[in-house]
């Protein structure tokens, strides 16, 4: 992580340099918030009477936050590779023996993103883009983990897998001088998570993806 900021930097401060002889290059940064959540269906059957998650019940999404820095090559027809920090997650209902325990578990995830975008400026101030996006996932809050444990009382470890997934995102922006809305919605092309339980006896593996819907609010440097 301290390798790839320093990076950044050096790449910010290079092409800093030259951006004023570049107009079709922009730098700059942005942040806002996530509304995302974890589909699938029942899938991890830990007694006969019913399963311990219920993916089926996740209506309430997670509001998370997202951040980062953007850089823009072209005009009407550009590319825009990101790099973002991101909170994701999302609610869910556990059961023990088909029968709903109180409250939804919170799940959260950190996430590095770096989506690469394809945009075309269909007026002076609207563009619509489009791109895939790798998400390396950089920790988690363990409610997945804890919920296991409480559902079946085996104090099984979770091992969480597939900390790289690779996804898209498609929405539109606004420009207005320096200032940038965009709005989008992610989705997954793999698992964000596949967790392995060490107690096999009671569950083996299983996996989800996810989707949400983010806003951002960016602003050109140069």
């Amino acid at each position: 992580m301290k390798n790839m900021m320093i990076a950044l930097c050096m790449l910010t401060i290079s092409y800093a340099a030259t951006a004023q002889y570049n107009p079709g290059f922009r730098f700059g940064i942005k942040a806002g918030a996530n509304l995302s959540n974890i589909n699938g269906s029942n899938d991890l059957s830990l007694s006969p009477g019913g399963n311990a998650f219920n993916f089926k019940d996740n209506d309430n999404r997670s509001l998370g936050f997202a951040g980062g820095v953007f850089f823009r090559f072209g005009k009407m027809v550009y590319i825009q590779p990101e790099i973002l920090l991101s909170q994701k997650g999302g609610k869910f209902n556990v059961y023990k023996d088909g029968v709903l325990r109180d409250g939804k578990v919170d799940v959260r995830f950190s996430n590095l993103d770096v989506p690469v975008l394809v945009g075309v400026r269909v007026a002076k101030f609207f563009r619509v883009n489009v791109g895939p996006m790798a998400s390396l996932r950089l920790s988690n809050n363990g409610k997945i983990g804890d919920s296991f444990n409480d559902v079946t009382g085996d104090n099984a470890e979770a091992e969480f897998k597939n900390r790289l997934a690779f996804g898209y995102q498609a929405g539109v922006g606004l420009d207005l001088g320096r200032l940038s809305l965009d709005v989008r919605y992610e989705g997954n092309f793999t698992d964000i998570l596949k967790i392995q339980f060490a107690n096999a006896t009671t569950a083996s593996q299983f996996g989800k993806k996810s989707n949400l819907f983010q806003a951002t609010l960016g602003f050109t440097i140069f």
